[in-house]
């Protein structure tokens, strides 16, 4: 009802919106999509950021004694996965937003750009609409783990796992045979084999997820960008 009698409220619904609102409005979702994704963006960074400072510190702490256990640079890989599933979660919050940003770039920006007021996609608006609608993730919690491996955390194992070797080889005392060095893979009360195995399992994982990545469709080194240009990530 009105709030002053005799008159009926006004149903802006059934208005078409002028040019300018239009205009107004699209720049102000662009905004705030831009802002939630930047977000996002910061979350990935800090989330990498504690990765490499745990590494660091138990890298350093695992060399400041000779009697280190090494067992502590394996136990570190199982931290850093636990961020990167932390990491890989937060990626994909974050390609969703990034996908309607570069969907707007594309094809409501660039034409204003350009001058060209013809869209490069022309139903572009209904499937930023049906995203709007029901939400929907732009790529798998393992296309996400590999994309992650790929970018940030391959250098970052891969430093454990050149360190986890140098500690082995240097201590408690420098292995002058590979006999040496198997021996002092054993962590009481873990024999070597059992440390062998647990190690070089996890790393036969992260290497299968590196190159996983390798086949996850993407259009240029951006691990963002190409995932709003396969329609199957869009909803219909």
């Amino acid at each position: 009802m009105s709030d002053f009698p005799g008159e009926e409220r006004p149903r802006f619904e059934e208005s078409p919106l002028t040019r300018n609102e239009y205009i107004q409005a699209m720049v102000h979702f662009y905004r705030g999509e831009m802002n939630r994704s930047n977000v996002w963006r910061q979350r990935l960074d800090n989330t990498t950021n504690w990765a490499v400072v745990t590494s660091a510190a138990i890298i350093t702490f695992s060399f400041s004694e000779p009697f280190q256990t090494h067992l502590l640079l394996v136990v570190c890989n199982f931290l850093i996965l636990g961020y990167l599933f932390i990491e890989a979660r937060r990626f994909r919050y974050f390609s969703v937003y990034r996908a309607r940003v570069r969907m707007l770039e594309e094809n409501f920006i660039l034409p204003i750009v350009t001058r060209n007021l013809v869209s490069p996609k022309p139903d572009w608006r209904e499937f930023v609409a049906m995203d709007l609608d029901v939400p929907k993730f732009k790529s798998t919690l393992i296309e996400s783990l590999a994309l992650r491996v790929r970018y940030n955390y391959f250098w970052i194992f891969s430093t454990l796992f050149l360190a986890w070797l140098l500690k082995v080889w240097l201590h408690p005392e420098p292995s002058l045979s590979f006999a040496a060095f198997y021996a002092h893979m054993a962590a009481p009360p873990l024999p070597g084999w059992a440390v062998l195995g647990v190690a070089g399992s996890f790393y036969l994982v992260m290497t299968v997820l590196f190159l996983q990545a390798g086949r996850v469709p993407a259009t240029s080194e951006d691990e963002v960008h190409g995932y709003e240009a396969d329609r199957s990530h869009w909803k219909l």
